[in-house]
């Protein structure tokens, strides 16, 4: 808590510099939502300059607080106050908002301007990364913490949340979850201001927030978000609320100091207009013809609460000195961690722990898990309410609960679109390689999660089982078909689907060290066959993402590609096409973005630019394979929903079977062959 002492006239003039800061923003952009930073404001100053714990010198100081600003619209409230307190944002970053290769892009992104934690601007997402990121700091606290020092898991979460975040149905989840779990380190501020895009809150929100957060386990406050004591006051008392989490609904008005657009729809997503900015000066005693204007006196009350916060920081790092001093092992294990170290010998370690059986190759991925669990101290995650089918559960570790941060097991219940914003929030806490599951038709549900992940570059991995028609009779409401090409439509994001014990190994082992963003690791709940002795291969045949599991002798008349559990059909349909006297070769593909990335010298080597007709098999939508080859290409997938029905039923109803793939290929040699006929004719 800041010691600077700021007069009431100075506090509403150090509000009315950032709510006029972007405001000047968004109309020399013409484009942004005003509304926004001019109703919060005099909240943000009030938390910045008396509560607030960062470093503009040091923004990933593991000390500080974590500010998400949920609205992402919003992002000029965010911009101005990082100028203001000495962040590398320059007023000409201010002015240059919206505009291309600026450090002040429409919505706050994460990795792109210093002091943004998160990128946001989905609603809904910041509110729950938020959450993440206070589940992670109280692990954070039991696992390094000792006697006397106390110094990491003592920041708190602040986030400004708006009404649209508290509509969409993740803030439930998340804010549910975070209740149960006692995550006293959370301070949300509900910018509750009764205003959406379509005019007041009435046409469709009329619920009682207040009652809706107790009844989560929340420590909720209700305050006039315009009168600063009362913040003060308000925000205090969420600091020293340690069990639950607080909301604080702080009553505002969008849109504050516009004569004509305040209170209203329009000041949410338009620039004011040229006469309203100036009227609204006006009315704030602000000179009307200065723009992007910081009065000394506010300069001086920043840059002096930013020196307050370096001695508090100085403080911090001698603290964080000694203990490293006195526990070096655990200061060596927290920066291993905070660098995702991974054990050299991992690829080895796995292809051991894997074993090589008859079995569904989600119980390979468990097995593999297991060993994460055992040599990655960062590994941590769960499942929404499936881990006894996804087999994530880590068996030698305790589930994480109520006061208990000391596990690995983190139960989500069945909210799958909080766990992967969760899981995105931990990773941006960073020390963690965080893990969530469920069966691969409910990705849908993640989606938004996933694509967030992509964007930030998180290595998040998302872990999905049941990952074909296979599941059989609980039917098509289960089975999943759209789903994988679904994923890999998603840019930046690493989609596994192995096809036995090896595969799935090297599969987590690519996954956890991949730096460039999410995994998507999907996974059979049927049986599939050991393929070991079929071809030679090596670990670096498999880590390349695509490579050739059984040959033919010479050149190949068809070239079978395969994911998952249907390269076991891809090889026995060779073995039918063989006795048709075609030479066949079979190509696995557990990861086709790796695949992608090889060298064209490497991929020309396994699908050859010489004339061969190419072939894909796989249990989904056949969207997504175009690019593989220059040749003619058949892909084998499905189009249409699944049937409720045992699942080998399914697959011959499907025509996944090795006779009806082997007749399909035959069939497509023979559209080829009338098609190359029908040319010579017409030439």
């Amino acid at each position: 808590m800041s010691n600077i002492l700021v007069s009431n006239e100075l506090a509403k003039k150090a509000a009315n510099t950032i709510r006029l800061l972007a405001v000047d923003g968004i109309e020399k952009s013409n484009s942004g939502h005003p509304g926004l930073p001019m109703g919060m404001a005099d909240i943000a100053f009030v938390l910045w300059q008396k509560y607030l714990k960062f470093n503009p010198k040091n923004p990933n100081w593991a000390g500080r607080d974590r500010f998400i600003l949920s609205p992402g619209h919003g992002s000029m409230l965010l911009y101005s106050l990082l100028f203001l307190y000495g962040y590398d944002i320059t007023k000409d970053d201010l002015k240059e908002f919206r505009q291309f290769n600026s450090k002040t892009p429409g919505h706050p992104e994460h990795g792109h301007t210093p002091g943004v934690e998160v990128t946001t601007g989905p609603l809904g997402q910041g509110f729950a990364n938020g959450i993440g990121m206070a589940l992670a700091a109280k692990l954070s606290a039991k696992k390094y913490n000792r006697d006397n020092f106390e110094l990491f898991g003592k920041e708190n979460i602040f986030a400004f949340v708006s009404d649209g975040d508290l509509m969409e149905g993740l803030s439930s989840e998340a804010a549910s979850l975070a209740g149960h779990l006692e995550l006293g380190n959370l301070i949300y501020i509900y910018d509750c201001n009764n205003i959406t895009i379509e005019g007041n809150t009435n046409l469709t929100f009329s619920e009682d927030i207040d009652k809706r957060f107790q009844s989560y386990g929340w420590q909720t406050i209700s305050v006039n978000g315009h009168v600063h004591r009362s913040l003060e006051a308000a925000i205090e008392k969420g600091i020293n609320e340690t069990v639950k989490p607080t909301i604080i609904i702080a009553k505002t008005k969008i849109g504050f100091g516009s004569p004509k657009k305040q209170n209203t729809s329009s000041a949410h997503g338009s620039p004011l207009g040229t006469n309203e900015v100036k009227d609204t000066k006006i009315n704030l005693n602000w000179g009307p013809a200065a723009f992007f204007y910081v009065p000394t006196e506010i300069k001086e009350i920043c840059e002096a609460r930013v020196q307050e916060l370096e001695e508090e920081y100085d403080e911090w790092e001698s603290k964080y000195n000694q203990w490293a001093e006195q526990y070096p092992l655990l200061a060596e294990e927290r920066n291993k961690d905070l660098n995702n170290e991974l054990p050299e010998n991992l690829d080895d370690e796995l292809i051991k722990a894997v074993k090589n059986q008859t079995v569904a190759s989600r119980i390979m991925s468990g097995q593999a898990m297991q060993k994460i669990a055992e040599i990655v101290p960062t590994f941590i995650g769960g499942s929404a309410d499936l881990s006894p089918s996804t087999k994530t559960h880590l068996d030698n570790w305790d589930s994480i609960q109520p006061g208990k941060f000391n596990g690995k097991n983190i139960h989500f219940g069945i909210r799958e679109n909080a766990m992967g914003s969760i899981l995105n929030g931990m990773a941006l806490y960073g020390g963690f390689i965080p893990f969530g599951s469920t069966f691969l038709v409910f990705s849908d549900y993640m989606r938004p999660a996933i694509r967030m992940a992509a964007m930030m570059k998180l290595n998040v991995n998302f872990v999905f089982t049941h990952d074909s028609f296979h599941v059989g009779e609980d039917g098509p409401t289960h089975q999943p078909i759209e789903q994988i090409a679904s994923l890999r439509l998603i840019p930046n994001l690493t989609v596994f689907r192995p096809a036995d014990a090896m595969e799935t190994a090297l599969s987590w082992s690519m996954a956890l060290r991949n730096t460039e963003g999410p995994n998507a690791l999907l996974f059979s709940r049927q049986k599939i066959r050991k393929l070991d002795g079929i071809n030679r291969r090596t670990i670096e045949d498999i880590k390349k993402g695509g490579y050739i599991i059984s040959n033919s002798h010479k050149h190949p008349d068809i070239i079978l590609i395969a994911t998952g559990a249907e390269v076991d059909l891809a090889i026995d349909a060779k073995q039918i096409l063989e006795r048709q006297n075609y030479r066949v070769r079979v190509v696995s593909m557990p990861c086709l973005e790796i695949y992608k990335k090889q060298s064209l010298q490497y991929r020309n080597s396994i699908i050859p630019i010489q004339k061969c007709l190419v072939a894909v098999i796989e249990a989904g939508s056949p969207q997504g394979w175009q690019g593989i080859t220059w040749n003619p290409l058949h892909v084998i997938g499905i189009d249409k929903y699944g049937i409720s029905a045992p699942n080998n039923i399914v697959a011959e109803e499907l025509g996944f079977v090795t006779e009806k793939i082997a007749h399909e290929v035959d069939r497509f040699v023979g559209w080829i062959e009338d098609y190359d006929a029908l040319q010579e004719n017409e030439e």
